[in-house]
């Protein structure tokens, strides 16, 4: 399988400016394979979210180079970089970031909108088809306020699905789940990965989760400590 995102001697260090500089990333070589379903695990302040956000290119490395489906991204401008994490990256974090004066159809529309372009009959119709895929059909028109915590979610990873993206990178995506809703939510990401051949890149504190995974990738004190595939 072609590699869709890499990562190349990553290091993070912040205060890099300052008398006492911290790394929170040493020397960090991963790449994932498109279709695949990743899990990254680690204790907190391990700098599995660094990692996370180093992938979604929210943060830059201090130093190695990050590669989306072969591109380069360190040198490419702040706005050709938000077009193609726009265009190829869903996020889905463990707070929904929903927006709470609009119902759960508008939220799942946001991102398209950001990009300015028309809502057309057929991109209503992929939000609609994306509410059903998540089993929130019949609450699409209500208020994000007006529903429960997993309906929330759910909506977040159906907004996450909208552009259509080749990469869904999900922080603690459960983490404010009770233990069922949290494994109806894993098997609705699953079904995502073979449906769409989207490949996902969960960060989770819970080991069960994280086995559900094809592979398995642990960060400790800012280094890979295991990487293993099943």
């Amino acid at each position: 399988m072609p590699k869709i995102l890499e990562l190349k001697k990553i290091n993070k260090i912040y205060g890099e400016n300052t008398k006492v500089p911290t790394q929170v990333l040493f020397d960090i070589d991963l790449s994932f394979e498109e279709s695949s379903f990743n899990s990254i695990i680690g204790q907190s302040g391990s700098g599995k979210s660094t990692l996370l956000n180093i992938l979604g290119t929210l943060d830059k490395p201090s130093n190695g180079s990050v590669l989306i489906n072969q591109i380069e991204t360190s040198k490419m401008k702040k706005n050709q970089l938000s077009n193609l994490r726009n265009e190829t990256i869903g996020f889905i974090f463990q707070f929904h970031y929903l927006l709470p004066e609009f119902t759960a159809l508008e939220n799942v529309l946001m991102p398209y909108q950001i990009s300015k372009r028309p809502i057309t009959k057929e991109v209503l119709a992929r939000a609609n088809e994306l509410l059903d895929l998540v089993g929130l059909e019949k609450v699409k028109n209500n208020l994000s306020i007006n529903m429960s915590g997993g309906q929330q979610q759910r909506t977040a990873i159906a907004r996450s699905l909208m552009n259509q993206p080749k990469i869904i990178l999900a922080d603690e995506p459960t983490g404010n789940l009770d233990s069922d809703t949290t494994e109806q939510i894993y098997e609705l990401l699953r079904e995502i990965n073979k449906k769409y051949k989207t490949t996902f890149i969960i960060i989770t504190h819970d080991r069960h989760i994280a086995e559900k995974a094809d592979r398995i990738i642990e960060i400790k004190d800012g280094r890979i400590n295991l990487d293993i595939t099943k």
